[in-house]
């Protein structure tokens, strides 16, 4: 029998339970799927999908734009998060960072 190594890991209950959710619709214990994980990341010598950030809208030019004018964009996207999450934006990123 293969040597197995244990890891313990804090994730947020939720992403756990949703990714639980599929795996079992999957037939896919979840260290099954974490050692996928692992072996694909050892296979490719890095993480195995893109990690960007996205480019900013072409309507945005930070350049050309004075302080209040950057100030007021970012206070309306905020706003708008905001309202799509239904919390505040630094509740949102605790909340994701915990």
């Amino acid at each position: 029998m293969e040597k197995t190594a244990t890891l313990n890991l804090l994730v947020n209950p939720d992403v756990k339970r949703e990714a639980e959710q599929v795996l079992d619709k999957l037939g896919i214990p979840m260290s099954v799927a974490v050692t996928m994980y692992l072996k694909r990341i050892a296979l490719m010598h890095g993480i195995p999908f893109p990690l960007t950030i996205p480019p900013a809208p072409s309507s945005i030019d930070a350049g050309s734009m004075s302080d209040a004018e950057l100030v007021d964009l970012v206070e309306r996207r905020v706003s708008a998060a905001e309202s799509k999450l239904g919390t505040s934006v630094s509740q949102a990123r605790s909340e994701l960072l915990s």
